[in-house]
């Protein structure tokens, strides 16, 4: 059967391949477009299976928001150079899986990769470098009073959820809330916060900090009657770096996020809490 260009055009459109491997993969099929699509996605998925060993250093992390504004999605998705994650391919295939986990909530990226798993290995043999599906989540609104505030840093590698509460539901829109809820989602993106508070910490890294500046303190021969109060200091200290509404606010470090968050509250006559955030960091995976 003679291959037209318009066949090789169409599978194109269909996989995302280069050109001679549409066409190739019409010949091998006869003219059949469904099963060239078929047989280019398992040669897909035999051209990633050769790059997966390749390290996956770069890539973006996209969010996205439900047309009601109840859920929102964040996801990454990894692959090995800049070029590639700065293309339109890979930017409208990481749009793509968030929008998989804002509409399907997998539970495990096993059930991720069962979504969209099979358009990342096309894409991995279109563009010829190794992708992985990286961290994910999803958060829906509790009640009409909750806030989600969200930032993607301005290269694509960090991405921040931040969610709070307000008293009163009328408190939501007003632009003293919206703001902080940003300015919020920025400072987890550059601060780094290990915990929401310290109620929130680990209390197994507290004991390790504690111990570790005890030791130290009897190692310096410091009185044995101060060196829990060393110790306590270095643990307040430790929280004040690592818990976000300790953190000192990265716009005025003269003042803390426990500030900020209250300010707010005043500016609108309402009470504002913050109950969490989540935070996906490539070089973190």
């Amino acid at each position: 059967m003679a291959i037209s260009a318009q066949m090789v055009k169409e599978l194109r459109e269909k996989t995302g391949a280069g050109m001679m491997d549409c066409k190739k993969a019409l010949v091998e099929v006869n003219g059949d477009l469904e099963k060239a699509v078929d047989w280019l996605r398992q040669k897909g998925m035999a051209k990633a299976a050769k790059k997966s060993g390749r390290a996956t250093c770069e890539g973006v992390v996209t969010a996205v928001t439900s047309p009601d504004g109840k859920h929102v999605a964040m996801a990454s998705l990894m692959c090995e150079t800049d070029f590639v994650a700065r293309g339109d391919q890979f930017q409208n295939m990481a749009a793509r899986v968030a929008q998989a986990v804002l509409e399907h909530n997998p539970a495990d990226p096993t059930a991720l990769d069962g979504v969209v798993g099979d358009e990342v290995k096309q894409l991995i043999a279109s563009v010829g470098e190794n992708m992985q599906l990286g961290k994910f989540a999803r958060h829906t609104r509790q009640s009409d009073n909750e806030v989600i505030g969200q930032y993607i840093h301005a290269n694509g590698k960090i991405g921040v959820l931040v969610f709070l509460t307000c008293g009163k539901a009328e408190s939501v829109n007003a632009p003293e809330v919206k703001e902080l809820a940003k300015n919020l989602a920025m400072q987890v993106a550059a601060a780094s916060p290990m915990a929401l508070d310290a109620g929130s910490l680990d209390q197994a890294a507290v004991e390790r900090e504690r111990e570790v500046y005890r030791q130290k303190a009897l190692e310096e021969g410091k009185p044995a009657n101060i060196v829990d109060k060393i110790a306590d200091g270095a643990v307040k200290k430790f929280q004040k770096e690592v818990c976000l509404m300790e953190q000192p606010f990265i716009r005025d470090d003269k003042k803390s996020v426990s500030d900020i968050v209250r300010e707010a509250g005043k500016a609108v006559g309402d009470t504002i809490t913050v109950t969490g955030f989540t935070r996906i960091q490539l070089a973190a995976e």
